[in-house]
């Protein structure tokens, strides 16, 4: 019979990571891209939105898992979501209130549309076209949802991006301890402390990248890009490697 394959990689330490520093990239570098080469949010979202899709394209044409393609497909939707959130946010005018509802009802329409077709939201159970569709369609509402959640408290309540950093931290934590500590649902647990490492990663973005007047650290969106970028393409390379090792003799088949 022949071994059907996970298109997604095993929820890891190593995959919560490089997803957090993946989101503080999207944050980074859509800021970067926008506003400092001055490309505007119109045209950087056609481009990125561009590169999206040829990565996609990519993606499912591998029709497995292969670390390279996966977290490339991150980064880009990273980036693409929080330009959404941006455009709507700065070119039309949508309140940074408005925008988490919406997302949040985009978000659990597209998860019981997912469920209602596959009786399953899990990870590990990404190992068809149909699945994987609904799986990054859903990644892409969580970084748009996460952009505007953190901006939300960041800017508009006026918590400022440590503060915001520490309650997504401490809501992420409270997750993990349902979890591991009182029996919550796994495939719940996952896709909660999905959603809450996007404005997490944001807001640690922002810290770094932001002015001192802005209350960030003033490191600069490229440096800041260029560090978690650099972390993550080191790990992404050990975990190829690491794919590719035989399985030890005992577990082989």
């Amino acid at each position: 019979m022949k071994k059907v394959l996970n298109r997604v990689p095993e929820v890891t330490g190593s995959f919560w990571i490089i997803k957090v520093l993946a989101t503080t990239v999207g944050e980074t570098a859509a800021d970067y891209l926008s506003v400092t080469l001055n490309l505007g949010l119109g045209i950087t979202s056609y481009i990125m939105s561009g590169l999206l899709l040829i990565a996609l394209w990519n993606q499912f044409r591998l029709k497995r898992y292969v670390p390279v393609s996966y977290w490339v497909v991150v980064v880009f939707t990273s980036i693409t979501g929080t330009l959404i959130t941006d455009r709507l946010v700065d070119e039309l005018g949508v309140s940074l209130m408005t925008t988490t509802i919406v997302f949040s009802v985009v978000l659990l329409v597209v998860f019981a549309l997912w469920y209602l077709k596959e009786k399953t939201l899990a990870m590990h159970s990404i190992n068809t076209a149909k699945r994987e569709l609904f799986y990054w369609v859903a990644i892409l509402f969580t970084f748009a949802l996460g952009t505007a959640t953190g901006d939300l408290l960041a800017e508009a309540l006026k918590l400022g991006y440590a503060q915001s950093a520490l309650i997504f931290g401490v809501l992420i934590g409270i997750v993990a301890g349902g979890y591991y500590y009182f029996r919550m649902n796994a495939v719940l647990a996952f896709w909660i402390a999905y959603i809450l490492t996007r404005p997490l990663g944001a807001s640690v973005g922002d810290l770094l990248s932001q002015p001192a007047k802005n209350g960030g650290f003033g490191l600069g969106t490229v440096e800041t890009s260029m560090l978690f970028l650099s972390i993550i393409v080191s790990l992404v390379i050990y975990l190829s490697l690491k794919q590719k090792q035989p399985a030890p003799i005992d577990q082989q088949d």
